[in-house]
C-alpha cells in the first residue's frame, strides 16, 4: 500500500474514462478530458472521487455538447463511480480560474488524460500564468480560508480523532504549501515534508479500505484496523507516526507564512536594496524579524550559541531562521557544538529563559524539536515525541502537553521563590510516560540525570525529583481525600519539606491542570487544591524570604579598612566578584549599573554592610560583547562612578533606550513584598519581576530616592525572572513603618511597570 497502488487507481480511472470518450464518438480535436486536483496528480486513494475537467473548444452545439458529456458520465454513474466535473471552454476555464480559489488551485495540477492535448496544455499554462500573476491576490485567500479550516477542523496531531485531509497538519494543507511553491513568491522546500505526506496517504488509503467509506476522519474505533492494515505494532505506534507528520506539515506551512509575510517587510531593506540587521549578542542577530545565527559563527568555540539563540527568540516572540536552524542540526549532527556535562551556567540559564518564555517558546521549541536539535541537548526527549495519550481529558500528545505546562507555568513564576524549578519541572514532569510503570515513579529516575547534566545543584536535582514523583499529589488529595480531617493534612506534610516546595508543587499543579484542559481543571478543583496548600502551609513552619549573608573574617577585615577593593575570580563562562567599597547611598544601583554598562549579566548578588564599608559578591555572565574584564579596569570605572554617579545614569539610560528598540513579549505584572516582621532590625522588601536591561540599577536607584538605607541584598537571576530581596533601613537606621514601608514599595511598583 502506498504511491505504487494510488498510481495504478489513477491510471484505471484514465483507461475508464478514455474508453468511454472512445465509445462516445466525440471528435479528439473538438473534446479532451483532463485529471484536476490529487487525481490529477496521480494520488487516488480508495473513495477518492474522479475530479474531471471536460474542456471544449466551443464549436460544437450545445446539444451535440451535452450528448457527448452524458456518454461519458452516465456509465460512470451507473456504475457508482464518483465523479466531480465541469465542462468548460479554455476562455471559461481562464475567468473561472481567476475568479474562484478552488477553481485555480485545482487547475494547478491539471493533466491530460484524453482528447485535444494542445487544448489541455494551453489550460495548463493559463493556469500557471494567472496563479503567479495573481498570487498577491490569491494567496491572502488561501491564508484565510486555512485560517479558517484549522479552526473549524482542529490540529491533525492533537484530535484523539482526526481529520486526516481538513485538519490543520493534514494532506490539504500540503497541496496549499505546493500551491504556495508553484506562484514563485517565496521558495519552500516542499521535500521536507514528502515523508509525512506518505505516511497520512497511506492511513488515509487504509482508514478507506478498513471502514469501506470514502470518510477522512480516522475515529477511534477504527485506529486498530488501521494499524493492522499497515503493519503498526499497535494503534498508539500509528498515531504518533500521524501526528509527527502532521507537526511536520504545520511547522513548514507556518514558516512559509511567516517569511512570505516579511519578505521585503523592512522598508530600509527595500530602500537601501539590503535587510536591516539588528546584533543582539555575538553571533546572534536580528534580519527580516527573524533570528539569525551569523554565517561565520563558531559551533565548536560557542556551543551554548544554539540555547542562546532560542532563548533570545523566545523572549523576544520572533522565530529562529529555517537556515540557521539547519545550520546548528548539521553541526550538531557531525558532533560540533555539543554542550559538555555538566551544561556551563550560561546554558542552563537560556534553557529556563526559554521554558519560560510563555507562549511564545512553543513556537521555538517545536522549530528545535522538527530539526532535531533538542534531541543533542535532551536526548530523553525522543522517547516521548509525539507519544498520544488515547484519554479524552488530555488535548494533546505527551511532549506538547509538557510543553503547554511550561507555557501555564510561565504565568506562574511571580508566585514562588525559584522560577527556574518550576518552569524546569514543568517541561519534565510527563517524562516518565510511555510505559506500564507508574509515569512518576519512572518520572524520577529519568530526571535525576537530566537535572545534573544540565548542571543544577544537587538539592535543586532532590527538589525536581519531588516535583516530579508528586506532581499529582496535591490534585489527587484535594479531591479524594477529607481535607478537615488532620491525618490528610499530615500525609501531605510529610512529603513536602518546606513552603518553597509547597510553592512550588502548588504552581506545578495549577499549571499541569490547566494545560491537560477545562475538564480536568475545574474552579472548584482549583479552589479545593488551594484550600489543601492553605491548610499545609500551617502545618509547616519555616518561611521562603532570603537570609542574610554572612561575612568571613577576612571580608570583615577588608571591610574595616574602608578602602575600595576588588577581586575577580573566573570560573569558565562566569566571574565571581568580590567588591569591599566605603558604603554610601544609592551603592547598589552604582555598582549594578557600572557591572551593567561592563556588558556583565548579574546572575546573582550578596551585599552585606559591615561598619562603614558594604562587602558585595557577584556573579556574572559576560555578554559576548564585553571586553576582556581585569581587577585594574573595575576599579577604575568603579571609582569613576562612585565619583560621578549622574554621568552613569545617562549611560544607563542610553542602554535601556536601544533595548526598548527589540520586540517584547507579556509577562506578568512584577510582585512586591514588604516583610515587616521578618528581620529584627530591618524591613525586607522582596521584589520578583521579568529580568531587563539595568533592572537592579533602578530598583536600587527608587530606593535611594526613597531616602532609605540598603543594610542588605540577595539578588538572584534565574533564567529571564528575578527575585530581589533588600533589607532597608532609614537612614539613621531601624525598620520602616508601615506607611513607609508601603510608600518605597508603591514607588518601586511604579518604577518596575
Amino acid at each position: 500500500m502506498g504511491t505504487r497502488e494510488r498510481r495504478a487507481r489513477s491510471n484505471e480511472g484514465d483507461l475508464l474514462l478514455s474508453s468511454l470518450f472512445e465509445e462516445s464518438s466525440a471528435n479528439p480535436h473538438e473534446l479532451a478530458i483532463a485529471a484536476v486536483g490529487g487525481f490529477g496528480r496521480g494520488e487516488l486513494s480508495p473513495g477518492s472521487d474522479l475530479d474531471i475537467a471536460i474542456i471544449h473548444t466551443g464549436s460544437l452545439p450545445d446539444e451535440e455538447l451535452s450528448e457527448l458529456v452524458n456518454k461519458i458520465l452516465y456509465p460512470l454513474w451507473n456504475k457508482n463511480v464518483k465523479i466531480d466535473h465541469s465542462v468548460r471552454t479554455r476562455s471559461e476555464m481562464r475567468s473561472a480560474a481567476e475568479d474562484d480559489l478552488k477553481v485555480a488551485m485545482g487547475l494547478l495540477d491539471i493533466r491530460l488524460i484524453c482528447g485535444n492535448a494542445d487544448l489541455v496544455d494551453s489550460v495548463q499554462t493559463d493556469a500557471l500564468e494567472s496563479w503567479r500573476k495573481h498570487s498577491k491576490r490569491f494567496l491572502p485567500q488561501l491564508e484565510a480560508s486555512l485560517t479558517e479550516r484549522h479552526q473549524r477542523m482542529g490540529e491533525l496531531a492533537y484530535l484523539l480523532e482526526p481529520d486526516l485531509k481538513e485538519a490543520r497538519g493534514g494532506l490539504r494543507d500540503i497541496t496549499a504549501l505546493r500551491a504556495i511553491a508553484t506562484s514563485s513568491a517565496i521558495a519552500v522546500p516542499i521535500g521536507r515534508v514528502s515523508i509525512a505526506e506518505s505516511i497520512l496517504a497511506n492511513v488515509r488509503e487504509a482508514l478507506h479500505i478498513a471502514s469501506g467509506r470514502d470518510k477522512d476522519r480516522l475515529l477511534f474505533q477504527e485506529q486498530d484496523k488501521v494499524a493492522e492494515i499497515l503493519g503498526y505494532a499497535d494503534a498508539d505506534v500509528l498515531m504518533s507516526e500521524v501526528a509527527q507528520a502532521a507537526r511536520s506539515v504545520d511547522y513548514l506551512l507556518d514558516s512559509t507564512w511567516y517569511r512570505l509575510a516579511q519578505k521585503g517587510g523592512d522598508g530600509a531593506g527595500r530602500f537601501f536594496k539590503r535587510v536591516r540587521t539588528t546584533s543582539l549578542s555575538r553571533g546572534i542577530s536580528i534580519s527580516n524579524k527573524e533570528v539569525v545565527i551569523s554565517e561565520d559563527a563558531d559551533f565548536a568555540l560557542d556551543p551554548v550559541i544554539g540555547l542562546r539563540a532560542a532563548a533570545s527568540a523566545a523572549q523576544i516572540g520572533l522565530p529562529i531562521s529555517m537556515d540557521s536552524l539547519e545550520k546548528l542540526s548539521a553541526g550538531l549532527s557531525s558532533g560540533i557544538g555539543l554542550l559538555p556535562t555538566p551544561w556551563p551556567r550560561d546554558a542552563r540559564e537560556n534553557l529556563i529563559a526559554l521554558i519560560g518564555a510563555g507562549s511564545s517558546m512553543v513556537q521555538i521549541f517545536e522549530a528545535l524539536d522538527q530539526e532535531e536539535i533538542i534531541f543533542h541537548w535532551i536526548p530523553e526527549w525522543k522517547a516521548v515525541r509525539s507519544l498520544p495519550q488515547r484519554n479524552v481529558l488530555h488535548r494533546h500528545t505527551v511532549d506538547r502537553h509538557m510543553v503547554e505546562t511550561a507555557v501555564h507555568a510561565a504565568a506562574l513564576t511571580r508566585q514562588v521563590h525559584r522560577p527556574d524549578l518550576l518552569l524546569f519541572s514543568a517541561l519534565f514532569h510527563d517524562i516518565g510516560k510511555g510505559t506500564e510503570e507508574d509515569h512518576s515513579e519512572r518520572g524520577v529516575r529519568l530526571i535525576e540525570p537530566i537535572a545534573q547534566r544540565i548542571g543544577f545543584s544537587e538539592e535543586d536535582v532532590e527538589t525536581i525529583k519531588l516535583l516530579v514523583k508528586h506532581h499529582l499529589l496535591l490534585s489527587a488529595t484535594a479531591t479524594r481525600r477529607d481535607l478537615d480531617d488532620p491525618a490528610t493534612i499530615a500525609s501531605v506534610a510529610e512529603v513536602i519539606p518546606d513552603l518553597q516546595t509547597l510553592e512550588l508543587l502548588h504552581a506545578l499543579s495549577i499549571a499541569d491542570g490547566e494545560a491537560t484542559g477545562r475538564a480536568a481543571w475545574t474552579e472548584w478543583k482549583a479552589a479545593l487544591v488551594a484550600e489543601l496548600v492553605t491548610k499545609v502551609e500551617l502545618a509547616i513552619t519555616d518561611n521562603t524570604v532570603a537570609l542574610q549573608p554572612e561575612l568571613t573574617e577576612s571580608q570583615r577585615s577588608k571591610a574595616e579598612k574602608g578602602e575600595l577593593a576588588v577581586s575577580i575570580e573566573e570560573r569558565e563562562s562566569i566571574y565571581a566578584i568580590e567588591i569591599v567599597v566605603p558604603d554610601k547611598t544609592g551603592l547598589l544601583s552604582t555598582v549594578a549599573g557600572v557591572l551593567n554598562l561592563l556588558r556583565l549579566d548579574v546572575r546573582s548578588a550578596r551585599t552585606k554592610s559591615h561598619g562603614n564599608s558594604a562587602v558585595m559578591q557577584w556573579i556574572v555572565i559576560p555578554d559576548p560583547h564585553a571586553p576582556v574584564l581585569t581587577e585594574k579596569v573595575l576599579h577604575y570605572e568603579l571609582q569613576a562612578a562612585l565619583d560621578n554617579k549622574s554621568s552613569l545614569a545617562r549611560r544607563i539610560e542610553e542602554r535601556i533606550e536601544a533595548y526598548a528598540q527589540l520586540p517584547t513579549i507579556p509577562v506578568p505584572d512584577p510582585i512586591v513584598d514588604v516583610f515587616a516582621d521578618a528581620a529584627t532590625d530591618a524591613t525586607i522588601i522582596e521584589v520578583r519581576s521579568h529580568d531587563r536591561p539595568a533592572l537592579l540599577f533602578g530598583i536600587g536607584d527608587s530606593i535611594t530616592k526613597s531616602n532609605i538605607d540598603i543594610r542588605s541584598a540577595i539578588v538572584t537571576t534565574l533564567g529571564a525572572e528575578a527575585i530581589d530581596t533588600l533589607y532597608v533601613t532609614e537612614i539613621g537606621g531601624g525598620s520602616l513603618t508601615p506607611a513607609r514601608a508601603e510608600e518605597v514599595a508603591t514607588r518601586l511598583r511604579s518604577a518596575l511597570k
